[in-house]
């Protein structure tokens, strides 16, 4: 039930049709007894600037998440960033404070590190090959890179995005051995699909599953099916892996924590959502 208490978290994006975080945060808020609402805001491309400052002097806001095709605008306009926005250079959620500024962070990296995690996979000291260096692929380096592996490496068809994504790594992990490589996955403890392959039939495999180490951990962001071809390979091969929902569910509890209501777990939210796959 909204009321004048209720606290919002606005959903910025465009289009509105395809968000998802309404139909898992606001089950999840009536089940606690928790009186915030997540409220679906149509931005288009370009409004972002005038809206945001407008959007955050409202009295009962408590931040918003933040998807396409605003990820990238968003960070201009914070007045803090953490280490994963500046890495990413993309922003999914924001924090009004109490005295006003705009604290802002990126969870998609967070939440396939913290699926990998539950799942048994420990980062610390791995050989770690992420394919695809664009937005999701530089938010789940930048998560990758604070759990202390031993390198990381990168590789994207596109000239220059690894690169980049190299230097900022090693600017905010100067420990780190971070090099740009071919997509070949022998030798690697975990390997991530981060490129949109996998989302129609006919697709390319991002990599040669058969060349994978059969104990690898094998990360997959595409979430159209829940086994993609490539995860269905890896399985042939008996290496361990993360669907592409399980980023999804599993970062909610970060931006939960975030936003100060504390945290869940992604049974728990699989089990109110009202959103099917």
């Amino acid at each position: 039930m909204i009321s004048g208490h209720t606290t919002l978290i606005a959903h910025l994006g465009y289009p509105t049709e395809t968000f998802k975080a309404p139909l898992i945060y606001n089950p999840w808020f009536e089940r606690r007894g928790i009186d915030a609402v997540v409220v679906p805001m149509g931005v288009r491309e370009g409004d972002l600037d005038a809206f945001l400052p407008a959007l955050f002097r409202l009295s009962n806001i408590r931040g918003a998440l933040v998807t396409m095709p605003h990820k990238v605008a968003a960070v201009s306009l914070l007045d803090e960033a953490s280490v994963a926005v500046k890495i990413a250079g993309s922003c999914n959620a924001i924090l009004r404070r109490p005295d006003g500024t705009l604290c802002g962070d990126m969870f998609d990296g967070a939440g396939f590190t913290r699926g990998a995690k539950r799942k048994g996979f420990d980062f610390a000291g791995t050989d770690c090959l992420v394919v695809g260096a664009g937005g999701v692929g530089s938010a789940i380096a930048a998560a990758i890179a604070a759990e202390a592996p031993a390198s990381l490496s990168l590789v994207d068809v596109r000239p220059g995005l690894a690169e980049s994504l190299a230097h900022r790594l090693r600017r905010h992990y100067p420990g780190l051995r971070v090099a740009i490589r071919t997509n070949d996955p022998a030798g690697y403890h975990l390997v991530v699909n981060a490129t949109p392959l996998g989302m129609n039939p006919g697709d390319p495999l991002p990599f040669d599953p058969t060349r994978l180490d059969r104990n690898a951990f094998v990360g997959e962001v595409v979430m159209k099916a829940e086994m993609t071809p490539l995860l269905e390979a890896a399985a042939r091969r008996g290496c361990r892996y993360q669907v592409g929902t399980d980023m999804l569910f599993e970062q909610i509890p970060a931006y939960l924590e975030f936003f100060g209501y504390g945290t869940t777990t992604p049974e728990e939210l699989r089990a109110v959502a009202r959103i099917t796959y």
